[in-house]
């Protein structure tokens, strides 16, 4: 049960910002449980009185309990729902920032579908922790006291037969739920996950599917993991049924322990015998959900792993304890380097230095896999090397923060992405606080400005989703414009016209011929076009930087 309750655990320390909207909400919540519990036995009583002719009338008191449980209902909604919603919002946010840092540079190494999944499917799973969960074993918690003691007036007896049943009923079932369900609910989230993934891989991929008249195979492919998805719910579905029939079984158990405490007048008083049952009633539908939360339990737990489990991964190179302060100087140096993706894949450099002085404008040029984007991610600080020494400044890197160090480096990769949104906030990404001169000047270094300013809304244009309203050359001249606003002194672009053709290939790079003054610039190519103004052009070859030009 630890391991099921410890990544649960840990969402809840996350949601402490929000610690008075959920006490908030759990207070309403036994409030309207206390007054339903009331609104039940008095109901009971008159009811009883009804049936024995004592009954002179309503009590002002239900009549005055009716509206105030149906407000204390509403409010409950109201606020646990709120609560709910801000804690998972802050869930988001975290999950976000923490898969931010834990994958820079290495983001291309997970399943876009398999994040999305996490960040929708998985965090929605742990909706239910509050509201399902968590209130309704506060109404247990506060039952389990109250209710024993209010029948313990009848007849201890019964107290004690109800209490046993309760206890069954609100705490060991959802337990033995939980624990039943805990495979079935992992088996739930993969299959979620999958699901996903393969949908947005076919739908990211369809003009290749249309092209190679692979529509029926992946077809097959998302049913198959659909009908996966149907299993695992499914399972944990019927899981739920069969714990909530036990539960529902308790509380009719309960029921007859009080009639046949009646019919053995253990209690002789027959209108607190009636009002007795209606209280075991509403306490027993208080509970009800929990045993259907226990078996959710399991899909929840998973759920939270897998969210913990993506945003709380290491970042791929850490900072020292002690960031030093950075240098003054911006020339870039590789020692040495020895480095290689993973233990069992081949060295991409091996004993490889390289000197890039301040102000230089340089090429690395490169068949791929030759090393040239690890060439980027070293210098970035979201790759380490196994052996030698990245130097910014005549400082080593490792000694430095990563966001330090890419505070220095404006980096154009050959995916660059733009986003949904405006060009003026695409811009901003690059430095938030810059204004509209600013960007407007960066819009001229990249000669995209009169495109942008034919545009009816300017700046405030949309793009739409990763450029989808510009055209190819246009969104690279944005990226552009938007590394260019940084202030970094060091400027890497990495295969920046990849995907353009020759044409606009040739006019990006004349423009680079005018844009970085006082800059560093390394171009990373796998060709040149002949319009490129460099210092000196490197050719990588089996691990090395070998001049091509002076």
């Amino acid at each position: 049960m630890t391991d099921l309750a410890s990544p649960l655990l840990r969402v809840l320390s996350l949601w402490r910002g929000r610690a008075v909207w959920l006490l908030a909400g759990a207070l309403i919540t036994m409030a309207a449980l206390a007054a339903g519990m009331a609104l039940m036995g008095l109901s009971g009583g008159l009811v009883a009185g009804l049936v024995t002719g004592t009954a002179l009338g309503v009590p002002a008191l239900l009549r005055t309990l009716g509206p105030v449980r149906v407000v204390l209902r509403y409010l409950e909604r109201l606020v646990a729902h709120d609560a709910t919603f801000r804690a998972l919002a802050d869930l988001r946010v975290w999950f976000f920032r923490g898969l931010a840092g834990s994958a820079a540079g290495g983001l291309g190494f997970r399943r876009a579908g398999d994040v999305l999944a996490r960040l929708v499917n998985d965090v929605e799973a742990l909706d239910g922790l509050y509201i399902r969960i968590l209130l309704p074993l506060s109404c247990a918690v506060l039952l389990v006291v109250a209710l024993p003691l209010l029948l313990l007036r009848l007849d201890p007896r019964v107290a004690a037969g109800v209490a046993v049943l309760f206890v069954i009923a609100a705490f060991v079932l959802p337990v033995l739920a939980a624990r039943a369900s805990a495979g079935a609910g992992h088996r739930l989230s993969m299959a979620t996950a999958a699901l996903r993934v393969a949908a947005l891989d076919a739908i990211s991929g369809l003009r290749e599917v249309r092209a190679f008249g692979a529509e029926g195979r992946m077809l097959a492919l998302v049913q198959a993991r659909e009908g996966a998805l149907l299993d695992a719910q499914r399972d944990v579905s019927a899981r739920g049924a069969r714990a909530g029939a036990a539960a529902f079984l308790c509380g009719q158990a309960a029921i007859l322990v009080v009639l046949a405490a009646a019919t053995l007048r253990w209690v002789p008083d027959t209108p607190a015998a009636i009002a007795a049952t209606f209280l075991v009633v509403a306490g027993f539908e208080a509970v009800a959900g929990l045993t259907l939360a226990g078996s959710q339990a399991g899909h929840a737990s998973a759920a939270a792993v897998r969210v913990l489990e993506a945003a709380e991964g290491a970042p791929p190179v850490p900072d020292p304890a002690h960031p030093a302060p950075l240098p003054a100087g911006s020339a870039l140096r590789f020692e040495a380097v020895q480095f290689r993706w993973q233990p069992d894949r081949a060295s991409v450099f091996d004993a490889f230095s390289l000197d890039i002085p301040a102000g230089t404008r340089i090429a690395v040029l490169g068949p791929s896999g030759s090393g040239k984007s690890t060439l980027a991610a070293l210098a970035l600080k979201v790759a380490a090397p196994q052996a030698g020494r990245v130097l910014l400044g005549g400082m080593d890197i490792a000694t430095l923060s990563g966001d330090a160090v890419r505070s220095r480096i404006a980096w154009l990769s050959q995916a660059t992405h733009l986003f949904d949104d405006t060009i003026r906030n695409n811009l901003l990404l690059a430095r938030p606080d810059a204004d509209e001169a600013a960007l407007w000047a960066a819009l001229e270094s990249a000669h995209i400005a009169a495109f942008v300013r034919s545009l009816p809304d300017g700046l405030d244009a949309w793009v739409g989703e990763a450029g989808a309203k510009v055209s190819g050359g246009q969104g690279r001249r944005l990226a552009l414009a938007r590394a260019l606003l940084s202030a970094a002194p060091i400027l890497i672009l990495d295969e920046p016209c990849v995907g353009l053709d020759a044409e606009t290939e040739r006019d990006f790079m004349a423009t680079l011929n005018e844009v970085a003054d006082g800059r560093t610039l390394v171009l990373i190519a796998h060709r040149l076009t002949g319009v490129e103004r460099l210092d000196r052009i490197w050719r990588l070859s089996a691990g090395h930087a070998v001049a091509a030009a002076g």
